[in-house]
């Protein structure tokens, strides 16, 4: 490895100094490395030393030791033995050895961890970026150790970590602190320094955005911010191509890993099938993503790096102190709007991968996609609602608007086909079709197809796609996630999505996640009463009407489907 510097009579100097400096006339010798130069230094008679360059105040170079003057060869320790003295490590003075005191700049290597990154960056011979990573944490006891083992074990280690504890009422802070200092980690990239810092913020109202802010005031200064969960562990390469990715291209304002959830851990029949549906969830999402360019819609909070230039163009373009900000339910998608809006990519690696915390509850899942879904409304709906002003057009939110579509034919195919069904029933109208077989043969399809291109796809991702009926029940589920978020938006009324999120998590009674279904339950009884109500010839035209409708919808959704199914993967596995 190349040295940066060269020994000058005062020390160690830069190897290209200023004009007018001192020069060593065996700069060449020296950049060939420490042996060939201190042999050089050795053999050099003292008589023959280079003059000290004229200053201001002359320093009279320092007397030569007799030894010195030994001829070549008198230094008979083998190559390397001199670091029986000290490991390789921070230099400094070297302390006199068999007669042999330290020349005048001379340094050798002691094992002494350094004390600061700075220091370390000063004796580094290659430039690399900086990463700081920020970790907002709340309640996250049971996952926390696992999170940062998983970022100490990265091929390339987070020059810094900082885990921001808020509004936690469990052990987090004394888990987190456990791994708090620095760290030596030796990977196949070389020897690295990281530190770990905890920190509790206490009661915080902007709770994740809050903390997050909290942290970016903290890394601002460097190259990249590297924003992980409190519940998401990655491959252990996935901060090595984040990195490479965005160094590479400075166009690059975020980069996303791919996520999925680890179902290892999972205990439970419901618990199993709720994480086997949001596998698929994030597989389907992951894919669109990355058929589109690899341009991600959002860059999700659990494991995506973040230029800290872009960070700061669009705190500056949007007058924020501080790049999340907490009037948004989705403070991800909107920061990827923004980023977006600046001018820079937001990208999805096709190679990172990051498991994060799946919900293993109904009460919980049902929470989380109402906040998600909620904020997306918010985010596409024209005009200005809060602080935030909607963008219906925007680059990041196609793929939003083909979500809430796909959903809302998803729901009117579902009920309109039950709805005549039982009518056509009713009436001995009912006529079998081996064409209705086509559409859920072709939806199960897509299903197996998503669960094959997984990367660690297993034999439970697999029967959930085969067997059908879990994943029509969790399109149900989703279905009224939907209906829920699209009233509450509609109904104008403040609710803290964040609070209920986090009281669904800790347990609980609630019925709230049953509303939808209760509602259409008693909407089918009020069809039913009306449905009776009237005469023959209005029923068959009804029926006469509305099959033919729900035929072309339904066509047009199999195709949709059908075009999936058969499109090119290109290699891709999420």
């Amino acid at each position: 490895m190349t040295s940066p510097y060269i020994p000058g009579p005062q020390g160690w100097q830069p190897a290209q100094p200023q004009a007018g400096a001192w020069q060593d006339p065996n700069a060449a010798q020296w950049q060939q490395g420490w042996p060939a130069a201190q042999q050089a230094a050795v053999q050099q008679p003292a008589a023959q030393q280079p003059a000290q360059p004229v200053q201001p105040q002359p320093v009279q170079p320092q007397p030569v030791q007799p030894q010195w003057q030994q001829p070549a060869g008198a230094w008979a320790e083998p190559a390397g033995s001199w670091q029986d003295a000290a490991p390789q490590g921070s230099w400094q003075g070297a302390p006199a050895r068999d007669g042999f005191g330290a020349g005048p700049g001379e340094i050798v290597p002691v094992d002494e961890f350094a004390d600061d990154f700075a220091s370390v960056l000063e004796n580094s011979s290659v430039h690399r970026s900086t990463i700081g990573c920020i970790v907002p944490a709340y309640n996250e006891a049971e996952s926390i150790a696992d999170v940062i083992q998983s970022l100490l074990a990265q091929s390339r280690v987070p020059d810094v970590i900082h885990i921001v504890v808020n509004n936690t009422s469990d052990d987090t802070v004394k888990i987190a602190s456990e791994f708090s200092g620095p760290h030596e980690v030796e990977t196949e990239l070389g020897l690295q320094f990281t530190e770990v810092f905890v920190h509790d913020i206490g009661k915080n109202p902007d709770k994740k955005v809050g903390a997050l802010n909290y942290g970016y005031a903290l890394v601002e200064g460097y190259d990249y911010l590297l924003g992980v969960d409190g519940d998401t562990t990655a491959d252990r390469r996935a901060v090595e191509y984040l990195e490479n990715e965005a160094v590479a291209d400075s166009r690059i304002g975020g980069i996303s890993a791919i996520y999925t959830i680890d179902d290892r851990p999972i205990k439970g029949f419901i618990a199993k099938w709720l994480i086997a549906g949001q596998r698929t969830q994030f597989a389907a999402f992951n894919m669109q993503n990355l058929l589109r360019g690899r341009n991600m819609a959002v860059l999700g909070g659990q494991f995506s790096i973040f230029s800290t230039t872009a960070l700061r163009d669009i705190m500056k373009e949007n007058h924020q102190n501080s790049p999340w900000v907490k009037d948004s339910e989705v403070e991800d998608s909107l920061l990827s709007l923004q980023i977006k809006s600046a001018g820079y990519l937001t990208k999805i690696s096709p190679f990172a991968r990051a498991d994060v915390g799946g919900m293993t509850t109904l009460k919980g899942y049902d929470a989380q996609q109402v906040k998600w879904t909620y904020g997306a409304i918010e985010l596409m709906w024209p005009g200005q609602r809060g602080d935030t002003k909607g963008q219906p057009f925007h680059p990041n939110l196609r793929l939003r608007w083909f979500e809430q579509f796909s959903m809302l034919t998803n729901f009117f195919v579902r009920v309109a086909f039950i709805t005549l069904l039982i009518a056509s029933l009713s009436i001995n109208a009912f006529v079998f079709s081996p064409w209705w077989l086509i559409p859920p043969l072709v939806a199960a399809g897509l299903n197996f197809r998503m669960a094959r291109a997984m990367e660690k796809s297993n034999g439970r991702d697999l029967a959930f796609a085969m067997l059908m009926f879990p994943a029509e029940i969790f399109m149900w589920i989703r279905i009224s996630h939907f209906i829920r978020s699209w009233t509450r938006f509609l109904s104008k009324k403040k609710v803290d999505n964040w609070a209920l999120q986090a009281r669904a998590e800790k347990g609980g009674v609630s019925f709230g996640h049953w509303t939808p279904f209760i509602i259409l339950a008693i909407v089918a009884i009020a069809i039913a009463v009306i449905w009776n109500l009237l005469d023959p010839v209005t029923q068959s035209a009804i029926l006469w009407v509305g099959w033919p409708i729900v035929g072309v919808v339904t066509v047009l959704q199999t195709l949709t489907m059908a075009i999936k199914l058969f499109q090119r993967h290109q290699g891709y596995k999420v």
